[in-house]
């Protein structure tokens, strides 16, 4: 009862009241004036043409479309843009029909010549959503109050349809049909010819199952650039729209908000803020939750609870808390790694172990890492030090030399050997320039989620401890974001060369075991 007084107050201003009050007199007309200025309301209004489902207002569907309305505003009055527009919310919240449904009608019942594109990470999510606005725009009661708005007979499909303003300028004639916007709908990876739009929308661009992917990750944050971004009518004044639960550090929002100097305006809307409050964007949005909770009819406690046991801490931390790393970190809890500031003696030093990941970018792009790992005779284990860089390939070689000197010829050194001919080659360049010392390449294989929780393990239980270092902090870092981190390059390192160092000991003991 509590919300709904809060959201009758904020619909329902003097203006929209004397509308309301002139329904009595000519409803038709009063409904036409009040949904063409609201979004809102429009919305409101025409639900049952989308869905016999109750619609269930909250405050923040009426906040996003009065943010999606000053966007509308400003493209249909040809305003040099201020920023495009992120938006970080659950699923289930209705975001898809307010801004990939309904946004795009009540736009043509105002502006009949505005042209969109519509994307999302599924072809048939895509043309779903395209084919309920066209049916919003063919039914009775959209009709009703805006007769004048149709859509082309001879481009009439779901991928790609045609608005035009019909003219009845005189009774008894056919009709003038003005030829207007429309909607492309596609999905990543496809290719958009020909086609260029006031508003793009991109929603959910990233499948949660693909989240993980290192190969589906760059290839959507690419689309998004070099597709769609590419396919504004006017780059002063066309609009993109990003509307997505978080999923990663740098999936397509997080790849955003990593770009300097791009005109962003972000809202972030948890589905709840007692462990996540610090990410609601405005801020002071935190004061219109109830229960700390963003919408208590859809997602109550019971409901976010069993999301949690369902979504894993991962997923919930993402899809439900819009920030892609639990609260007190993911599968690493750093809080149990604690630095030792030297050694007093190392004759408990019983194995030691550098493991390098290599990568052969200096301009950006991933990190060459290289992880020592003591093995001691009370059973722990001490990361040493951590050399890690983004290097052409000389340069990487060099330190990796000169690095292999500095541990000691008792120091075993291995290196990952990537997939194919060119990674295999990779390996055998390097041993051949470690000679002399305790060398060999490995192959590792599986997800690197599953290869990292042996090391988690020792982790999480204080059986890890670092030796102080300038490199700390960012290793820290990385197992605390890991594995939805943009960098995985240390821990990779670390937990192949933990598991290399533990592989004897593990078949003794399964081998007891028997």
């Amino acid at each position: 009862m509590q919300e709904d007084l809060i959201i009758q107050k904020e619909i329902y201003t003097p203006k929209s009241k004397e509308q309301l009050k002139g329904a009595l007199n000519n409803p038709l007309e009063s409904m036409r004036i009040l949904t063409k200025g609201s979004l809102f309301m429009f919305m409101t209004y025409l639900w049952d043409t989308y869905t016999q489902d109750k619609f269930v207002p909250n405050w923040h569907i009426k906040y996003l479309a009065d943010e999606l309305e000053v966007i509308a505003r400003r493209v249909a009055r040809g305003d040099k843009r201020e920023y495009d527009l992120a938006v970080n919310i659950p699923p289930g919240t209705t975001k898809t029909a307010l801004v990939s449904i309904f946004f795009p009608v009540w736009c043509w019942a105002n502006w009949y010549w505005m042209r969109f594109i519509t994307s999302s990470h599924n072809k048939d999510l895509s043309l779903e959503s395209a084919e309920y606005s066209r049916d919003i725009v063919r039914s009775e009661k959209f009709q009703q109050l805006f007769p004048e708005v149709g859509i082309k007979q001879d481009k009439d499909v779901k991928s790609n349809f045609r608005i035009v303003l019909i003219d009845q300028q005189f009774v008894g004639f056919k009709p003038r049909e003005k030829q207007g916007g429309g909607r492309v709908s596609t999905s990543v990876g496809a290719k958009i010819t020909g086609f260029h739009a006031h508003i793009i929308i991109s929603d959910d661009l990233i499948d949660p199952k693909a989240s993980l992917s290192e190969v589906s990750l760059p290839a959507v944050n690419a689309y998004y650039d070099k597709t769609l971004f590419t396919r504004k009518t006017d780059k002063n004044v066309s609009t993109m729209i990003l509307i997505m639960q978080r999923l990663h550090q740098d999936d397509p929002t997080g790849h955003l908000l990593q770009k300097k100097g791009l005109k962003l305006r972000h809202i972030c809307l948890p589905g709840e803020i007692r462990a996540y409050g610090e990410f609601v964007k405005p801020a002071i949005l935190k004061e219109k939750y109830i229960d700390d909770l963003l919408d208590p009819k859809r997602m109550p406690w019971d409901v976010l609870k069993e999301l949690e046991s369902v979504l894993g801490q991962y997923g919930y931390a993402g899809q439900i808390g819009q920030n892609p790393t639990p609260p007190g970190g993911g599968m690493f809890k750093v809080d149990h790694l604690s630095i030792l500031n030297q050694m007093s003696s190392e004759t408990n030093i019983v194995q030691r172990l550098r493991y390098w990941d290599k990568a052969g970018t200096q301009d950006g792009g991933c990190y060459t890492a290289g992880v020592l790992i003591w093995k001691m005779a009370n059973d722990k284990f001490i990361i040493a030090d951590v050399k890690r860089g983004q290097w052409g390939t000389e340069e990487r070689e060099d330190i990796i030399r000169s690095t292999a000197e500095a541990d000691g010829r008792d120091t075993e050194v291995y290196i990952e050997q990537e997939p194919g001919s060119g990674g295999k080659e990779s390996a055998e360049a390097t041993i051949k320039n470690l000679a002399g010392f305790a060398c060999d390449r490995d192959l590792p294989k599986g997800d690197k989620a599953k290869r990292a929780d042996p090391f988690s393990v020792q982790v999480n239980w204080g059986n890890v401890i670092m030796l102080r270092g300038e490199w700390n902090e960012a290793f820290k870092s990385e197992l605390e974001l890991f594995p939805n981190g943009k960098f995985k390059d240390q821990v990779d390192a670390g937990s192949a060369g933990f598991n290399l160092m533990t592989a004897q000991r593990t078949v003794r003991i399964l081998t007891k075991r028997r």
